[in-house]
């Protein structure tokens, strides 16, 4: 394994950051620590850099227990959320900083130096300096930097929180194709759901510091192991389980609150005694999908998406009258909200 996590806590005065977590990560797996504010997941990751010291438990990195080792021992790259670049170093020289701190023979320095500009796509960029450079090729050269030690774990702390959403999406699939090439194992922070799925080979979804799933995006969101699972990882729509539109599916007072995913609502025009009637309040084009805003009978609000091709074949207007049915709903004994 190339990180293993041990009953690790930790405690800042009244507030329990970490709770208890165990975890295993696969060397050269690329995984992402997603929750909401507060969750716990920078924690735990300034926990497996050393930057905090656990309260309890071990952290074991390569198979050596690192718990009590310094962070300059640990052989960790590390990337933060607004680069942390030396303003008055070029491009080449913030690269080669870290080796050049271990003294590292200067013909490896720089053959490294441009191996990485290639590999991060800034070849040609090299003399320039970081106020010369966009947000996203800063933070490729953050990431080189990182990547110059050759480090055993690569740790990224929301590393693109600080881009706009076109730069975000684009350097998340570049992130993926680099991991494939070097094969570092990988842990980032984020809270964007869509970020995680994207680029992880494996979720760890973190909720008041305690490890709520573990698995593949698919995993988790086609069978999340909790409410809050459900609830945080993808749209969902969130009824009492007395709503009209769950007759005959044996919910009950079990399961007071059911979870049904918008591509999961079925909609037809035309009755066909397993749906109930609803009316179209709001239609919003999302370019590859429709999205629908449905008020049932009973009062509730549901949302549905459909592609555009099913839009298209329903022909639905504002104010329509329609008739719908859950295809797969799921209900969990306790919910609590994010």
């Amino acid at each position: 394994m190339g990180i293993v996590i041990e009953n690790v806590s930790k405690q800042f005065g009244s507030f329990q950051a970490v709770d208890q977590v165990d975890l295993k990560i696969k060397t050269g797996s690329l995984v992402a620590l997603l929750g909401p504010s507060g969750s716990g997941k920078s924690t735990l990751l300034r926990l497996i850099a050393g930057l905090e010291q656990p309260d309890t438990g071990r952290v074991i990195l390569t198979g050596r227990d690192a718990t009590h080792e310094t962070v300059q021992d640990r052989n960790i790259g590390f990337v933060f959320q607004h680069y942390a670049l030396f303003k008055h170093l070029t491009v080449r020289k913030n690269i080669a900083f870290g080796m050049e701190i271990r003294k590292t023979p200067k013909a490896k320095v720089k053959a490294k130096v441009e191996e990485l500009l290639e590999l991060v796509q800034l070849a040609g960029l090299g003399d320039r300096y970081p106020s010369q450079l966009s947000g996203g090729q800063r933070q490729r050269v953050a990431l080189a930097r990182a990547l110059a030690v050759e480090p055993k774990v690569l740790l990224l702390d929301e590393p693109f929180g600080a881009l706009d959403a076109k730069v975000r999406k684009d350097l998340r699939a570049w992130l993926r194709r680099l991991h494939d090439e070097v094969h570092v194992t990988t842990v980032f922070v984020t809270h964007d759901q869509e970020e995680a799925m994207e680029v992880s080979d494996e979720l760890v979804v973190m909720n008041k510091g305690k490890v709520e799933q573990v698995g593949s995006p698919a995993q988790i969101y086609d069978n999340p192991a909790s409410a809050f699972v459900m609830s945080f990882i993808g749209p969902v729509n969130v009824l009492p389980s007395t709503s009209h539109i769950f007759q005959g599916n044996g919910f009950d007072s079990a399961h007071p609150e059911v979870f049904l995913r918008p591509q999961d609502v079925l909609i037809e025009t035309q009755p066909n005694g397993t749906t109930v009637a609803a009316r179209v309040t709001r239609l919003i084009h999302l370019g590859w999908e429709v999205q629908a805003e449905l008020a049932l009978d009973d009062g509730q609000v549901v949302t549905a998406h459909l592609t555009r091709d099913r839009f298209d074949q329903l022909k639905l207007e504002p104010q329509q009258r329609v008739f719908v049915k859950p295809k797969e709903a799921k209900a969990f004994p306790l919910y609590y909200s994010i």
